[in-house]
């Protein structure tokens, strides 16, 4: 969390913005959260520690979070945007859940070769991807 709160940091000092106690927390309230957020899931959590912070200093700070590369916008197909740690974190895909919303993150080695190859047979270098696997869950399938 530290070296990722340096580069938001000194990205914020690069951008000549200040690292305010607001986005201090937002931040933090941000790299804590157990899962995906969007920015009204964001909002509301730093809303319960500090009811002074607004919602466009919530959203403000999570667009810088995304343009520093702390951040990274997830699609899992329900017209909702979402967040999730991106600095230091390997690389993933995910199964999302299209009854319940649950999402799996996985890595899978076999299928990111197969990626490679793929790209390499039409002349490509891949410079990154992302890949949402959409179905229903087991808890979701069991109710049927």
């Amino acid at each position: 969390m530290q070296a990722a709160r340096e580069q938001f940091f000194n990205y914020l000092a690069r951008k000549k913005l200040k690292f305010t106690s607001q986005r201090a927390l937002i931040f933090d309230v941000f790299w804590t959260a157990e899962n995906h957020v969007s920015p009204e899931e964001l909002y509301g959590q730093v809303k319960e520690k500090d009811p002074s912070i607004g919602q466009a200093t919530v959203y403000r700070t999570l667009k810088l979070l995304s343009d520093s590369t702390i951040a990274r916008e997830v699609d899992f197909g329900d017209g909702v945007t979402r967040y999730e740690p991106h600095f230091g974190t390997s690389h993933h895909d995910h199964l999302i859940c299209t009854r319940c919303g649950k999402s799996v993150e996985v890595i899978d080695e076999k299928i990111e070769k197969l990626q490679e190859n793929l790209a390499a047979e039409h002349g490509f270098t891949l410079s990154g991807h992302s890949m949402y696997l959409y179905g229903e869950c087991r808890h979701c399938k069991g109710k049927e």
